[in-house]
């Protein structure tokens, strides 16, 4: 049983048929009727006029984001634990031709408004220092942490009043809504968020995520990015299709559950081995070395999040929308016998 990555999983079956459907003679690029419903079928979900983009990848949605928010001689405040400073191998930078990510520090890879304020405020409005023009947070953090409407308001009020736009990585958004319970709008546009990186792969799809842009000044400049970025796929409907898949009935909403399902199960099961609280489709452990290849001499496959030694190590399991509490129950039942 692998535990690796929601990147790892399946591509739901309902997505599969959606691009089944989609292999028919249409407009390209971006022109075709899925790819032209997308800006509506987003705007009915987060209640208010938007412009959504396909893109291939999540790297792609989250570079291509900033390179609209940020200019290249500006930076942009993150947490230092973030996907775009440890997992995008240079890709903001590269798209943002040299902006600079500014590191910022909280605890379970999230930040908060006060951490906004103070790594701001540490940089003086000078030629010689890189001046930040947006802040990105992640929902869920890397450390499978969500955010609360509040939250996001408070980091919101703080980009507002200095001038600074406010990008989200929606990787694993749909576990943070699914956890949280809250509406789509209440932790996006209504808190200040100009952009958002909504994932698919994560959650059931094969190849598509998309960029929804809450800014109409924004949405103009997005498609000449993606053109030239080589993002503008020239039978796009496929992506849209995915996307659209996941819409339709809250499938999104319904393999997030299962996943978060299955990673509480893990969690009951791990009980003060946790090193974080689990709020999402990941879950963190204290393991030791022995007990680490013991649970892979059983068959399940996870990551060790750091140097595993005999005096302990932590593991990182993330669960998918096809490993639900039921589909998990060997692998709690192998951590609670250990």
């Amino acid at each position: 049983m692998k535990f690796f990555s929601d990147n790892a999983a399946a591509v739901h079956p309902r997505v599969m048929d959606a691009i089944a459907a989609a292999n028919r003679l249409d407009s390209p690029y971006d022109g075709d009727a899925l790819s032209q419903s997308l800006d509506d079928r987003f705007s009915q979900l987060f209640g208010t006029r938007v412009r959504a983009l396909w893109v291939a990848t999540g790297t792609a949605a989250n570079a291509l984001a900033l390179s609209a928010l940020c200019p290249p001689h500006k930076g942009v405040i993150c947490h230092k634990m973030a996907h775009i400073e440890q997992d995008e191998c240079g890709a903001p930078g590269f798209f943002m031709h040299g902006a600079k990510l500014i590191l910022a520090d909280g605890d379970g890879a999230k930040l908060s408004a006060d951490e906004v304020v103070r790594v701001a405020g540490q940089i003086r409005d000078d030629v010689h220092q890189v001046q930040p023009a947006a802040v990105s947070i992640t929902n869920a953090s890397e450390y499978g942490l969500t955010y609360t409407p509040k939250e996001v308001a408070a980091i919101g009020e703080v980009c507002k009043a200095r001038g600074l736009k406010l990008h989200m990585d929606g990787a694993r958004f749909a576990n943070a809504i699914a956890s949280t319970g809250a509406h789509p709008a209440d932790v996006t546009w209504r808190a200040g968020v100009d952009m958002l990186s909504f994932g698919c792969v994560k959650n059931g799809g094969m190849n598509a995520e998309a960029i929804i842009v809450f800014d109409n000044c924004l949405a103009r400049e997005l498609p000449y990015l993606r053109k030239r970025a080589g993002q503008l796929q020239s039978k796009g409907r496929f992506l849209a299709a995915q996307l659209l898949a996941m819409l339709e009935d809250d499938l999104w909403l319904a393999n997030a559950r299962a996943a978060n399902a299955g990673a509480q199960a893990i969690a009951e099961a791990a009980g003060d081995r946790l090193l974080y609280p689990v709020q999402a489709n990941e879950v963190f452990v204290k393991l030791t070395a022995i007990e680490a290849a013991s649970l892979r001499a059983q068959g399940f496959e996870f990551y060790d999040w750091g140097e595993m030694t005999a005096e302990g190590g932590e593991a990182r399991f993330v669960t998918a929308w096809d490993q639900d509490a039921e589909t998990v129950a060997p692998l709690a039942a192998a951590i609670a016998a250990l």
